[in-house]
């Protein structure tokens, strides 16, 4: 089987020796997705098989959706982050900047020993940077560099990947979904993922209170840009109306995104600091909401990204909307030059 990362294999290798035997921690993004969830549990346990001790931080809790992922896994908040060993080194998994899991763990960890990532936005931050912006998926250059390095994937390890991959490519839906995902897929699932277990477990155990909120979000969505921007909003306090949290966002944004004629679709979310979240997705990567979230202190990718700013929601709604009909503008300029 050739190889799926050979130019990363042997920085991949380097990163391997450096932790080797050592206390690492898999750190992963605040409000954590298939995605950022897999790739720890897949670091995690290969590390843990090689001699290292492990732990999974996250800002914030695993999600209930993803929890089959994690069982039997140590993962920890902040705090507890905080008081591990002075000589524990620092992996960060899916985390396009060295911020995205929080202020207080890039403060606790300045120089992590790893970085391994796939999105647009990531300019390298540690030691080691694995970075590969055509995978689909962190997962995806996991599954790959493992096994590029044949280190052995077991059932867990290749579920948790396999969740990943799922996510990140909506299903395989998205454009980033390559023959190489497929590939990978395959030996994940020849591996022991079980693709009809991802599917119960991520798409078919929705609660009746996350379907409150899909309605509260589906009514206030506002088409913009003559018709090719569809803007969904979250008010303060619409968790409690609905006894839902924040990570049952999740999945929210791509309603707005999947309406007929719409290029872009938004979620922002008005927090009760005065602050906006925001997260972007659009159906074609020359849009490059990358940079538009770039403008704003985030980042992603070209289809899918999100950031934060303390800005009120009237002011920050118009300067998006100032943002996104550049990049709209810009799409159809470069589309006008190579028509199909």
């Amino acid at each position: 089987m050739a190889e799926f990362y050979p130019k990363l294999s042997a920085a991949f290798g380097r990163l391997l020796a450096d932790v080797a035997g050592r206390t690492v921690a898999v750190i992963g993004h605040s409000r954590p997705d298939g995605d950022c969830i897999g790739s720890q549990v897949a670091l995690a346990r290969v590390l843990a098989a090689s001699g290292s001790r492990t732990a999974s931080v996250n800002s914030d809790p695993v999600p209930r959706r993803l929890a089959y992922l994690a069982r039997g896994m140590p993962f920890m908040g902040t705090d507890e982050a905080l008081a591990l060993p002075a000589d524990t080194v620092a992996v960060f998994v899916d985390c396009a900047d060295h911020a995205r899991a929080g202020e207080r763990l890039r403060a606790r960890f300045p120089s992590p020993a790893g970085n391994i990532d796939h999105h647009l936005s990531n300019g390298g931050y540690a030691s080691t940077n694995l970075v590969d912006h055509a995978s689909a998926a962190t997962c995806e250059l996991l599954a790959g560099l493992f096994l590029d390095a044949g280190l052995r994937v077991d059932a867990g390890t290749a579920a948790a990947l396999f969740a990943g991959i799922m996510t990140d490519t909506g299903q395989f839906r998205y454009g980033s979904t390559s023959q190489r995902t497929f590939i990978l897929a395959g030996e994940l699932v020849a591996r022991g993922a079980t693709p009809s277990e991802a599917g119960y477990e991520l798409y078919e155990r929705e609660s009746s209170a996350k379907l409150r909120l899909l309605g509260r979000f589906l009514a206030s969505l506002e088409m913009e840009l003559g018709g090719r921007v569809c803007i969904g909003t979250l008010p303060p306090g619409i968790f409690e109306a609905t006894g839902t949290t924040a990570e049952d966002t999740e999945g929210l944004v791509d309603f707005a995104r999947c309406v007929d004629g719409v290029d872009i679709g938004a979620l922002i979310e008005e927090r009760p600091d005065g602050g906006v979240k925001a997260s972007l997705r659009s159906k074609n990567p020359l849009c490059r909401l990358d940079l538009v979230a770039g403008q704003f202190g985030g980042g992603g990718h070209a289809c899918a990204a999100g950031l934060s700013v303390k800005k009120p929601i009237a002011q920050f709604r118009t300067l998006l909307l100032a943002a996104l009909g550049e990049r709209l503008r810009v799409m159809d300029a470069e589309i006008a030059k190579h028509p199909v």
